[in-house]
């Protein structure tokens, strides 16, 4: 299928918006963009850290540990097993496999043949793997048998059935896997490092996500980057706490920021607390990164545990912003630095340092990580963005972005791109952001998640934040309901911490003697015992619309 008569197809377009020739010659003259592939990374990591554990997992309750050598042989392994089914060089790969160990060398080996790995995240089902499928042309789909329940297996030889392109399903832990992965290693040729390396998905709200394609230089700069900026060494532990195929833990500094520095990666079957906190003492885990509510759970857990955090330096919070009010309680619960990520798939990055002031740290989401990131905030009403519309300093407005390692395009998506990029290349990331002095970056929501409420803006983060400061709050999320008279009305939904729920009344009055303005205040409260959640484990708040939407029909 083409992308115009794949599913959610928008027309023709290309599989990858290259960046103009003299910007790319510009980002190569800087050292940006060296030349070097995945699989020639981890050529080099083997060669410099024989010896050392690269990465740490369990799969079926058996726990594999494997070095830096042997994860390498592995891979060279994989790839030849791909490279003798017939794929090779261009060929696209739908890659859904939870945080097992086998992620690793199955990553490197279609890096290493060539391929190009679609990232789907384990919550995926048929009806987006298919449009991943179709919409790449893929020609097979690794997975794992099954899962946490659900056979992941079948589900692919259904999505294989309805696909002309899909000719193989291989899924992980099956005899024809062992047999691919038992494949005598020979080398291959190493892939253009300039081209499309891997797609990644787009973190939109609505319908199914956009494709998009990182190249080898784009991606390894961002993961260098990230990596010094979080001060990893070689005797650093990382946990990938999150579905290590997003964007934060593969490369914020992720699993790839590790092994570039010869640091060990654990990887955890499970993001709760109890996984977690068994993990950190039992490998000593130096860092790693949650998103916030994860990070409020915990924080909430965090005072009954009897395991040992104490290695634990750095929790990384990112994937949605971080309130100051859980900002605040993050280190004296867990006992280590906060740090403060914002960033997309589609490129920008920005961390807060480790030697910032508290001040930044709790109340911003940092600063880019290349001085080649070029940032224009402007009038979120501007239908064209042009460096003439940029707000003034410290003013509120919509974030735009381009440099050395953010896309100018998603994967055959021609309409899309017409929309989500300015013609001369800046990102319109959805983000409404203030500039401090210093740089660093305060979000202050994204343009659709503002509410209308009579003319009235209300960003939503900011009346969570002032929900979350409520001792009885674990966490909140404020969206939007349809009002005859207001357009908008605001409905706060609550998780409460453990102990006795707050009541609408007593939160709403809470909020309204923090000082803020009236039309600020939730017009209704709804406690409930938790959030449905995003493959990645983000609040999705469009099920919080869809849930009061039934209610008022069913009322």
């Amino acid at each position: 299928m083409t992308g115009d008569d794949a599913p959610g197809g928008e027309g023709p377009g290309p599989d990858h918006v290259p960046w103009p020739a003299d910007v790319a010659a510009r980002y190569r003259a800087a050292g940006y963009w060296r030349g070097q592939t995945f699989g020639a990374l981890l050529t080099s990591l083997a060669h410099a850290h024989a010896g050392r554990l690269a990465v740490a997992g369990e799969r079926a309750g058996t726990v594999t540990r494997w070095t830096y050598a042997e994860l390498d042989e592995r891979a060279h392994r994989i790839a030849a097993g791909l490279a003798g089914l017939g794929i090779g060089p261009g060929d696209h790969v739908v890659l859904q496999l939870p945080n097992i160990p086998e992620f690793m060398p199955v990553v490197f080996g279609l890096w290493r043949a060539g391929a190009r790995p679609v990232f789907a995240l384990p919550a995926h089902r048929r009806t987006e793997l298919r449009h991943f499928a179709a919409q790449t042309g893929a020609v097979a789909i690794l997975t794992v048998e099954s899962h946490e329940g659900h056979e992941h297996a079948a589900t692919a030889r259904a999505v294989a059935r309805d696909v002309a392109s899909l000719r193989h399903v291989l899924a992980v832990g099956s005899a024809e896997f062992d047999d691919l992965a038992a494949t005598a290693p020979r080398e291959l040729p190493d892939p253009d490092p300039a081209g499309v390396a891997f797609l990644q998905l787009s973190g939109g709200s609505t319908g199914v996500p956009k494709l998009i394609p990182r190249t080898h230089d784009d991606y390894l700069f961002s993961v260098r980057e990230s990596a010094r900026i979080c001060a990893l060494r070689p005797d650093s532990v990382y946990m990938a706490a999150l579905p290590v195929a997003h964007n934060f833990p593969l490369s914020s500094p992720g699993v790839l920021g590790a092994l570039h520095t010869g640091a060990a990666v654990v990887l955890a079957p499970r993001p709760d607390a109890g996984t977690a906190f068994r993990l950190i003492e039992a490998e000593r885990v130096t860092i790693t990164g949650v998103v916030p509510p994860l990070a409020a759970a915990w924080v909430q857990a965090a005072s009954g545990t009897g395991r040992d955090l104490s290695s634990l330096e750095v929790l990384l919070v990112g994937g949605a912003k971080c309130g100051r009010e859980l900002a605040g309680r993050i280190a004296p619960a867990l006992g280590c630095r906060l740090q403060q990520v914002f960033g997309m798939a589609e490129g920008l990055v920005c961390y807060t340092r480790l030697d910032d002031p508290d001040e930044l740290v709790l109340g911003t989401q940092g600063r880019p990580i290349s001085p080649d990131d070029e940032l224009r905030i402007v009038d979120p009403g501007d239908p064209d963005a042009s460096s003439a519309d940029v707000v003034g300093p410290g003013e509120v407005g919509a974030l735009l972005t381009r440099g050395p390692y953010t896309i100018r395009g998603y994967h055959r998506a021609a309409a899309h791109n017409a929309a989500a990029f300015t013609p001369d290349g800046f990102y319109r990331t959805g983000d409404l952001v203030r500039r401090r002095p210093s740089g660093h970056l305060e979000v202050v929501g994204r343009a659709k998640e503002q509410i209308n409420r009579g003319g009235e803006k209300v960003a939503a983060e900011e009346v969570e934040d002032h929900l979350m400061a409520h001792p009885a709050v674990l966490d909140a999320a404020v969206v939007a309901v349809p009002d005859e008279y207001l357009g908008e009305r605001t409905c706060a939904y609550v998780v409460p911490a453990a102990g006795a729920a707050p009541t609408a009344p007593e939160l709403r009055r809470f909020v309204r003697e923090r000082g803020v303005a009236t039309f600020k205040v939730p017009d209704l409260v709804r406690v409930v015992d938790a959030f449905p959640a995003t493959g990645v484990g983000k609040t999705s708040k469009r099920d919080l619309r869809a849930a009061l939407a039934a209610l008022r029909e069913d009322g």
